[in-house]
């Protein structure tokens, strides 16, 4: 979705717009709307052409009486539905990182290792209208794949992609004191940190995704050794929550009732009672809670570097 469009979830879908087709919580598919076409699940067969002009959230219906609702492709949403080609960001740890890396409009952001491109969705709707994210994969298959995920999701103009081993090259040296942040997501951090630290401005800020935590020893030590300041590590743990409604049904016996739900009695014609469905809403821990990600470290350029 175009950032600049302000309030983009009151826009209506045109011809070629890519949309969050959302059947339930656990599924959603991402479908480009071309006139002509049609998308089919269990729920029915839906015509693209009844989708154009609806404002994004709408509910539609198949002659079968199914129905999906409409979503406008948000980072939020786009990391759920987007192509696992590595390892990826979720909402848990990409909130943290942009607040953390304090991105706001305007900001100039080096990301290297652009794998799937979640973070970097959500980097660019941090840094609109006026900031730009420029983000590096030493894989060139996976750069193009990226790439064209950008143009899909109208994100182009904020995202450049560019090929290049940071590990082994650095950080180019026209970004010299440029960028406000940079994230690198690298199997060898500490070997990317010394021309990290080259493109930050003074007091800019840097934060390094490891899912071990030798890695992070590492690249402390070479955060340290680099004029760095204000190091820490964190490890994010998201639990959530099922909130459910459930019926129970209570009746009643010469012993009393059979059950301890409290239901609502109502009288027979023949002077006995029978009791009514009631329902009750529970709430209990997913056990699909994802647990251990990565580990985030931040640091501080120090101002006197």
């Amino acid at each position: 979705m175009d950032p600049a469009c302000k309030n983009s979830f009151q826009r209506r879908i045109c011809d070629g717009d890519l949309v969050i087709v959302y059947e339930r919580y656990d599924t959603m598919k991402a479908i480009k709307v071309q006139n002509g076409s049609d998308f089919q699940n269990r729920f029915g067969v839906f015509q693209h052409s009844d989708w154009i002009g609806r404002p994004f959230g709408s509910k539609v219906l198949s002659k079968k009486g199914g129905f999906v609702h409409l979503l406008a492709p948000t980072p939020e949403l786009w990391t759920l539905v987007l192509s696992h080609r590595t390892q990826i960001l979720y909402i848990a740890d990409i909130s943290f990182v942009i607040s953390y890396l304090e991105i706001v409009p305007g900001c100039l952001v080096l990301e290297s290792g652009t794998g799937s491109g979640s973070l970097t969705t959500s980097l660019a709707r941090a840094v609109a209208p006026s900031g730009h994210v420029y983000t590096f994969d030493f894989h060139e298959l996976r750069a193009s794949s990226a790439r064209e995920d950008f143009e899909k999701t109208k994100l182009s103009n904020l995202i450049t992609v560019d090929v290049r081993d940071i590990q082994g090259e650095g950080f180019p040296e026209k970004f010299y004191k440029m960028a406000d942040a940079v994230f690198l997501d690298l199997p060898q951090p500490w070997l990317a940190i010394p021309s990290a630290g080259k493109t930050l401005k003074c007091d800019g800020t840097i934060c390094s995704f490891s899912p071990c935590i030798e890695q992070v020893q590492r690249a402390c030590e070479t955060l340290r050794s680099c004029e760095f300041t204000d190091i820490r590590t964190f490890e994010i743990l998201l639990r959530t929550y099922e909130v459910k409604e459930i019926k129970m049904e209570g009746y009643s016996n010469d012993r009393g009732t059979a059950n301890r739900a409290l239901p609502c009695k109502r009288q027979c014609s023949d002077g006995g009672s029978i009791s009514e469905r009631t329902s009750r809403i529970t709430v209990r821990p997913s056990s699909e809670s994802r647990g251990h990600t990565g580990y985030l470290t931040f640091a501080r350029l120090s101002v006197t570097s």
